[in-house]
């Protein structure tokens, strides 16, 4: 072998509704890289725990992430859907990851320092060790390529650094059990076990604000609904939601450069482009000089356009969840079947017996 064999890996947490942000920003680009990748998408629940540690509904938050990634398009049979904790050898390599990391390094993430807040000696164990459970997400199938936001970039580069520290610590037991490739890392050559993973950040990568507050990102956690739309939201609340959504009193530029200093504006135009596969610049060209009136209602008929067969495939699917419930268990076990060959290599790099 002498390249890692391409592959795609990436996971959305089950906590609270997917919306929007999530769809644009992640499941979209999910769906247009199974067209020409090998792909494992996986929904997190292990890392749920990390925020929340008790969770009212957590099957069905389950659920309903695998039901959008299959509304919304992934093929289940050409590729692999599956939960976190279906898959042991994802925990077991990340003790061994928790072994290789470095405290140091989990203390500078920016993540962890946002969550944890003030009250750091009170946050949990897995909050610091997060990033390394994601590391063994990925590698745990070596996989090549995550398709990622800014906010997860950072640790995106700490699996890079724990991949590489691994490689380098286990270098003469990789290349005496035969299990590596020869790889270059900037100027140093290294026989490696584990990829260094790259990010997936082409094309555009659409960062959508709350409806509510143009400068802060849409999310989850946001206590109030009407700053998100939601997958599971029908034509009537997403019309709502999008009528409701704050904006200023002047009306829409004809240049980008007008949206400056004007976040909602910026945001609205921005989903509008995202929606329709266009450009900012071609919304405003057909747009500019209208007033929100004109604008809000035909950013309505778009959004519903595009989501409201997702919504309703979403629907079809969690009336009856036996189906989901077959894709995941297929999926676990595929994907159980990779992270075993993986992990029966890593125990006989370190030395355990099996």
């Amino acid at each position: 072998m002498s390249n890692f064999p391409p592959l795609v890996f990436s996971g959305v947490q089950p906590t609270g509704n997917l919306h929007l942000g999530n769809y644009l920003g992640a499941i979209r680009k999910f769906v247009a890289l199974q067209e020409k990748n090998d792909c494992i998408y996986c929904v997190v629940d292990l890392h749920s725990i990390t925020a929340q540690l008790v969770h009212e509904d957590l099957p069905g938050q389950i659920r309903s992430i695998a039901a959008a990634f299959i509304a919304s398009g992934i093929d289940p049979k050409a590729h692999i859907v599956f939960n976190q904790s279906a898959v042991p050898q994802h925990a077991e390599l990340a003790w061994i990851f928790n072994c290789v990391a470095r405290i140091g390094w989990m203390n500078r993430m920016t993540q962890f320092k946002d969550k944890a807040g003030k009250d750091r000696e009170n946050a949990s164990l897995g909050l610091l060790a997060y990033p390394s459970l994601m590391a063994a997400d990925i590698l745990v199938y070596r996989a090549t390529h995550v398709p990622v936001g800014d906010d997860q970039k950072q640790h995106l580069e700490l699996a890079r650094d724990i991949a590489m520290k691994f490689n380098l610590d286990y270098q003469a037991h990789i290349r005496t059990g035969g299990k590596g490739i020869d790889i270059t890392v900037g100027e140093e050559p290294v026989h490696a076990y584990f990829p260094m993973v790259e990010p997936m950040i082409d094309g555009p990568a659409p960062r959508v604000m709350s409806l509510r507050d143009g400068t802060k990102k849409m999310s989850k956690s946001d206590p109030s609904d009407l700053s998100r739309i939601n997958l599971v939201d029908d034509a009537e609340m997403i019309s709502k939601k999008i009528r409701k959504a704050k904006t200023d009193p002047d009306g829409l530029p004809s240049e980008v450069e007008g949206l400056a200093g004007r976040p909602e504006a910026d945001n609205l135009v921005g989903i509008y482009a995202a929606l329709a596969d266009r450009t900012k610049a071609e919304i405003l060209a057909e747009f500019g000089g209208q007033q929100f009136s004109v604008f809000k209602p035909a950013l309505v008929d778009l959004a519903v356009n595009v989501l409201a067969p997702i919504t309703g495939e979403m629907s079809r699917l969690m009336a009856d969840t036996s189906h989901i419930d077959a894709i995941l268990r297929d999926g676990g076990e595929r994907a159980r079947s990779r992270a075993e060959t993986t992990m029966r290599e890593v125990r006989d790099i370190i030395g355990f017996l099996q």
